[in-house]
């Protein structure tokens, strides 16, 4: 390994960085300040069931939606968590968010996509 090809190494591991700081800043700044619902804490670690009642519920309370439709705004919140897990989330936790889209498509009288 060269000298370039180890700094390059550590610079991507150190944590603490400039860049890292600004990347935890701005998801920061999208949650306070964006027109997503206001969501119960721990509400994605529930089963599926209880995760599509408490995005219904969240969307009926919040003043925060993103002005679509209730079922778009609940949806979509859902759909943010997933894809902000990215790879790291398990094949059991993908299982039950795909349970938690079916039983809230069925919670606003939706066909399957």
């Amino acid at each position: 390994m060269t000298k370039r090809t180890a700094r390059v190494k550590r610079r991507g591991t150190v944590k603490g960085t400039a860049r890292a700081r600004a990347g935890r800043r701005w998801v920061r700044r999208v949650q306070e300040t964006s027109n997503a619902m206001d969501l119960p804490r721990g509400i994605f670690t529930r089963a599926p069931r209880a995760i599509a009642l408490g995005l219904t519920r969240a969307v009926a309370r919040s003043q925060r939606t993103k002005g679509r439709t209730p079922y778009q705004s609940a949806m979509s919140m859902l759909s943010y968590h997933v894809n902000r897990s990215g790879r790291s989330l398990s094949r059991a936790d993908r299982a039950r968010f795909d349970a938690a889209k079916r039983e809230l498509r069925r919670a606003y009288g939706r066909s399957a996509a």
